[in-house]
């Protein structure tokens, strides 16, 4: 009779698998919970404690760590000096093992997770069977996977497991160990160091994309499952996502998140804002956000903070929008998006756990750093002109400053009542940023003068500032920190602007 080891953290599905197994003959030995569950579906099951001859011991940290179920797993069954070996220790050999680990993973994802919690968390017997049955996957079906039970009990059912499945399991196997054992060097290297000595970085495939920024070239998405994002995305509606698509909405969700309690919308076309405003509903900020350049927002991604009504989903429906995204939808709005056959509606989460590192991928290596966020805190923002800014200009510098953050940099952009009427996105110069941010607003039929002006980074000239005064603006909000600072300041006072300079620049490259 053939021996299954069956010990899972995750039972989907493991009573059935087990009582198919039964009834084509094999013996099943299991560890604890999982043998509760196999045996009150009616399959005789073997204690593992009965194999080993050993009880769990410490709390269960040990129980499956003992030679009867080692060498079980790595006795081949080619070799007649191996088998001769078991029957002299009184082992039986083990013809499939179905292990999976204990949820690591999900309990750091948890916000209020202690050491304490994550370090019980850390499996030692389940990847030591996994990784025997792997190694010897000529004469044991090494099973990862709950979806892959079916499969096998077909195959089994048909003739037995050939040896390209049995290579296949035993590869997802080390992908999945691998991936473990990386998830915990990096949780316990984050908690003496942000950035560690040695980076592991685990990805999943989980979409092959039609091609990637352009035609010839062959892309995927690989998403990690430690943080929340592209990995919990639900797409509603609409044709697949391309590799372009991905990249502006993972801008647009970041342009738009830096306000929880104000309805926020983002209009994004090449990775960067061409609208951005807050709103009374979700549609009053839709439609403030496509106002600051209607024109550019043709075939762009548009992002909610909030949830998406029916509302704001008619207000939407004369343009042609590539992707709207959005933390949820309701019923009613999915329907009316559902009436254009080619938009895709994207739910994905805002909350939970966002991962700490930023990667950017160079030739031969990556650069990491600290995640960007948008700084609340103004305890360090000073005026530095002799006029002060009025209620209303401090409210629209606050929205401007966090506003500007999503912008590619050099970044300037205009607002007034906490909307964006002038972008000036990617420029070499940032007097050349502030003539664009300038240029869009009077384009797109909006005043500049006494609007407010945001700079993700210091003003190296008055130039800057000159322009802006050229244009009407009545304040600008800006980093400082540039040695001709004094000479910007003055500027500034000359013309009458009122400047606040934060001590934080925002770069976007």
């Amino acid at each position: 009779m053939p021996r299954a080891l069956i010990s899972v953290s995750d039972k989907r599905g493991v009573d059935e698998f087990a009582q198919q197994l039964a009834a084509m003959g094999w013996e099943i030995v299991s560890t604890g919970g999982t043998a509760a569950v196999i045996a009150e579906s009616g399959v005789e099951v073997i204690p593992v404690e009965e194999v080993t001859g050993f009880p769990e011991v410490l709390h269960g940290r040990v129980k499956t760590l003992h030679p009867a179920i080692h060498a079980g797993l790595l006795a081949r069954s080619d070799l007649p000096e191996h088998q001769d070996t078991l029957r002299e220790h009184g082992f039986a050999p083990i013809g499939l093992a179905a292990v999976n680990l204990y949820p690591f993973r999900e309990t750091i994802a948890r916000p209020n997770a202690s050491m304490e919690e994550a370090i019980e968390q850390i499996d030692i017997g389940g990847p030591s069977m996994l990784r025997s049955a792997a190694k010897n996957h000529e004469s044991v079906i090494p099973i990862v996977d709950p979806r892959d039970y079916q499969r096998i009990i077909e195959m089994l059912q048909n003739g037995g497991v050939p040896r390209e499945e049995r290579l296949r399991l035993a590869a997802k196997v080390f992908e999945h160990t691998g991936t473990y054992d990386i998830a915990i060097a990096e949780y316990l290297n984050r908690s003496s160091d942000p950035l560690p000595v040695v980076l592991g970085l685990a990805l999943k495939r989980v979409q092959t994309l039609r091609y990637g920024e352009n035609p010839q070239q062959h892309a995927a998405l690989y998403t990690s499952h430690e943080t929340r994002g592209v990995s919990n995305m639900m797409q509603l509606h609409g044709k697949e996502l391309s590799f372009n698509n991905l990249l502006d909405i993972d801008a647009a969700v970041m342009a738009v998140s830096p306000w929880r309690d104000r309805p926020a919308c983002v209009v994004v076309k090449h990775t960067t804002p061409c609208g951005i405003a807050l709103g009374q509903t979700a549609a009053d900020a839709y439609r403030r956000a496509l106002a600051t350049d209607e024109t550019s927002a043709f075939g762009s991604v548009i992002a909610f903070n909030t949830v998406v009504d029916q509302a704001t989903a008619e207000a939407m429906a004369d343009l042609f929008v590539e992707v709207v995204v959005a933390p949820r939808f309701h019923d009613q709005a999915a329907n009316v998006f559902a009436r254009k056959k080619n938009i895709r509606v994207i739910e994905i989460p805002f909350d939970g756990p966002n991962d700490p590192l930023d990667f950017k991928r160079i030739r031969g290596g990556f650069l990491v750093q600290e995640q960007f966020v948008v700084d609340p805190d103004e305890t360090a923002w000073n005026v530095v002109t002799s006029r002060e800014p009025t209620i209303d200009q401090w409210r629209d510098l606050r929205f401007a400053w966090a506003a500007v953050a999503g912008v590619k940099s050099n970044a300037i952009l205009l607002a007034r009542d906490e909307a964006a009427i002038g972008i000036g996105a990617g420029q070499m110069s940032r007097v050349d940023a502030s003539f664009l941010a300038v240029h869009k607003a009077a384009s797109a039929g909006h005043d500049p003068r006494e609007a407010v002006l945001a700079s993700d980074a210091f003003f190296p000239f008055a130039d800057g500032v000159e322009e802006a005064a050229r244009a009407g603006i009545a304040a600008i909000i800006q980093p400082g920190g540039s040695k001709r600072d004094p000479e910007v300041v003055e500027a500034a006072n000359k013309h009458g602007l009122v400047m606040v300079m934060t001590g934080k620049r925002q770069f976007r490259h």
